[in-house]
Order: structure tokens, then C-alpha cells, then sequence
């Protein structure tokens, strides 16, 4: 039986075997949102920054090629893929069954779970199940960003909420200070990032979070990046060089910088 530690050296070996290195004068285009603090933002002179631009810059470096982000919405990233735009989506995007039809991912690098922004004088912050805060919420308006896992989680497990898509985060946040929305549903880091900004003055997460894996058919299986189906040795390089990073703690250097914690995937490169 081969062990897990001599399955993760033999995934990290095939860096060489792979002949990882691509030629320095390329160039990987990757696709990412630019609107989803502190995973993607796009400044006034279009760099794009955050833990999915570390992410790519480091890939790349791993790669031995040039990074070139194109910055779309979320819910364009996987027809743009499909249309070879850009060679890799690297935007905070869930392993799932569903998105999984239609393009490949690589190893679940990272892995992150999902709360509630709730009014701070809410019963529903204190909820001690997801049943609770789905029925205080019935038929009010809780926002998600458009092409998520978050929204279908929400329409498969509570219908009788009203969910309202955003093209951005930022647009959701907007919304929810001016009181046109009840609630907010998105990734635990991005929510806590939100609150740090506006102060929990108004606002508080839910005390309930929503792990991934208590629904990963729909949250998915982790934070992965996309490939086209047809570039399978792609696949097998990226693979490889993110295990890399996860084991030399590129990856959650990169996590604590811009979350103040750890969403790096350590058991997938030991299977």
C-alpha cells in the first residue's frame, strides 16, 4: 500500500516529471472578478490585487510564466473559459458537481465557509440552527452575489426566502447599509471583512456558520482553480505547483495577510 506521505512526494515530484517549467516568454491569462474584497479588487489603473492575485502571481512564478489578469464578472468566468479567453480562473470559485460539467478544476487549495450579516438588534444573530435564521427570514430579502454557490445554497434549502442577486459585493454591501435588504449570505471572510469597514455598529455576523461541507454538493468542496477540460496537462502542472505552495506556506501566508486566518487545503496533496 503506498502511504499518503509517498502519494504527496510523488504529486510534488511530478513538478520535473511534468516538465513544469514553461517556456519564460509566456504568458497565462487568468480571469478573476476584481470585485470581491479581500479575494479580488481592481484598482483605478486596473491592478488587480488581493488573495486571488497572490494566489495567480504565485502560480506563475511556480510556472515560470508571466501573469496577465482579465477582470469579468463572477457569472461570465466560465463561458469566457469555455471560449479559451483567458487559460485559468483563479476568483475565489468553489469546487462543484454542477460548474464541474462544464469546466476542470485543480486540487481544492483552500477551503472556506459561509455566514450571515444580520441588524446587530436581530434574535436571528444568536440562532443556533440554519432552520432558525431561514424561518426568521421568510419572505424578506437576503442578498448574494450572482453565479455563486451562495444563492443556489439559499433557493435549494430555503425557497421561501427572497433572494436578490449583485453583480458585485460591494453593490450587495451597499444595499444592506441602506436598508434595502434583510440580510447578506456570502463567504465568511468576505462578510468579516465587510464589518470591519462599516463597524458592528449596525450590523453583526450570525453566530451560525454554514460549513461547506455540510452541503458541498451545493457549497462545493473548496476554493479551486479553473481549467479547460481539453488542457489536461495544464491541470496536472497547476496541481502540482499549488501543493507546492500549500507545503512551502506560500498559501497561507498569502490567507493570514488578507483573512487573519488559515483557509489553506492541507489534506488534498496527502491523498
Amino acid at each position: 500500500m503506498i502511504t499518503p506521505i509517498i502519494k504527496k512526494a510523488a504529486l510534488c515530484a511530478g513538478l520535473a516529471l511534468l516538465g513544469l517549467n514553461i517556456a519564460s516568454a509566456d504568458t497565462l491569462k487568468i480571469g478573476t472578478e476584481g470585485g470581491y474584497p479581500p479575494w479580488s479588487m481592481v484598482d483605478a489603473a486596473g491592478k488587480v490585487s488581493g488573495f486571488d492575485a497572490d494566489v495567480g502571481n504565485a502560480l506563475c512564478k511556480e510556472l515560470n510564466a508571466d501573469c496577465r489578469f482579465v477582470v469579468q464578472a463572477f457569472d461570465s468566468l466560465i463561458p469566457s473559459l469555455d471560449a479559451n479567453r483567458f487559460d485559468l480562473i483563479i476568483s475565489g470559485m468553489s469546487v462543484t458537481p454542477e460548474r464541474s460539467k462544464r469546466i476542470s478544476f485543480s486540487i481544492p487549495y483552500a477551503v472556506e465557509d459561509a455566514i450571515f450579516v444580520l441588524p446587530k438588534d436581530s434574535a436571528l444573530v444568536s440562532a443556533a440552527s440554519a432552520d432558525a435564521i431561514f424561518q426568521g427570514l421568510a419572505g424578506k430579502t437576503v442578498g448574494v452575489q450572482g453565479g455563486t454557490t451562495h444563492g443556489d445554497y439559499l433557493r435549494k434549502s430555503a425557497p421561501g426566502l427572497k433572494v436578490k442577486n449583485y453583480d458585485t459585493l460591494d453593490q450587495m454591501q451597499i444595499d444592506l447599509d441602506a436598508g434595502r435588504l434583510d440580510a447578506t449570505f456570502a463567504d465568511l471572510t468576505s462578510q468579516s471583512k465587510f464589518l470591519k469597514k462599516v463597524g458592528d455598529k449596525h450590523f453583526a455576523l450570525s453566530k451560525l456558520v454554514i460549513k461547506g461541507s455540510s452541503a458541498p454538493e451545493v457549497l462545493g468542496y473548496g476554493i479551486g482553480v479553473g481549467i479547460n477540460k481539453e488542457k489536461t496537462e495544464l491541470k496536472q502542472k497547476v496541481d502540482a505547483a499549488l501543493c507546492k505552495l500549500i507545503d512551502d506556506g506560500t498559501i497561507k501566508a498569502s490567507s493570514e495577510k488578507w483573512f487573519d486566518i488559515d483557509i489553506s487545503n492541507y489534506e488534498v496533496c496527502k491523498k
